[in-house]
């Protein structure tokens, strides 16, 4: 398996036992899923009534999306300027880890131009995502986008690829 994480600070964002595709060769999408946490069923030999049964379960479960609770990503808010500022940053930051790594300035420039063109999108749609950041909560850190499919019901995370580095377990 391998868990990706955000190359500024190392927080762990994703894995590729989640449905991944990329996208435009400069944004990995991740596919989520809203799932029940913490609706366990113990079966102790007793018998509860129906009313209590269902109380059980309507106050230790929670709806989460699997992905925000697996790498513990937390929510965060912006508006449309102060999520171009924090990307122009953070774009700036990836360049340099590039650099570092030892991409060429042809490596670096289709990255710079390919980020543009998909910052485009993300603004021109700003309204339909909700943004998320690593464990850490470090605001230098990528910004993991969520957004929803067709179907209104089904998440989907976008993550930057040249701001990931992989770690094999």
């Amino acid at each position: 398996m391998i868990i990706y994480k955000d190359i500024i600070t190392g927080d762990e964002v994703i894995s590729d036992s989640y449905d991944m595709k990329l996208v435009d060769d400069t944004v990995y999408e991740i596919e989520g899923k809203l799932v029940i946490k913490g609706a366990e069923n113990i079966d102790i030999g007793a018998n509860p009534s129906a009313e209590e049964q269902e109380e059980a379960l309507d106050e230790t479960s929670v709806q989460v999306i699997d992905v925000v609770d697996a790498f513990r990503l937390q929510s965060t808010q912006f508006d449309k300027k102060a999520y171009l500022t924090h990307l122009k940053t953070y774009m700036k930051k990836v360049k340099e880890a590039l650099k570092e790594k030892g991409a060429d300035e042809e490596a670096i420039k289709a990255f710079e131009s390919k980020a543009q063109a998909f910052a485009k999108k993300v603004v021109g749609g700003f309204k339909n995502y909700d943004f998320y950041i690593g464990e850490s909560m470090d605001p230098d850190g990528m910004v993991i986008l969520l957004n929803y499919r067709e179907d209104g019901v089904t998440p989907f995370f976008t993550v930057w690829k040249d701001g990931l580095t992989e770690m094999k377990v």
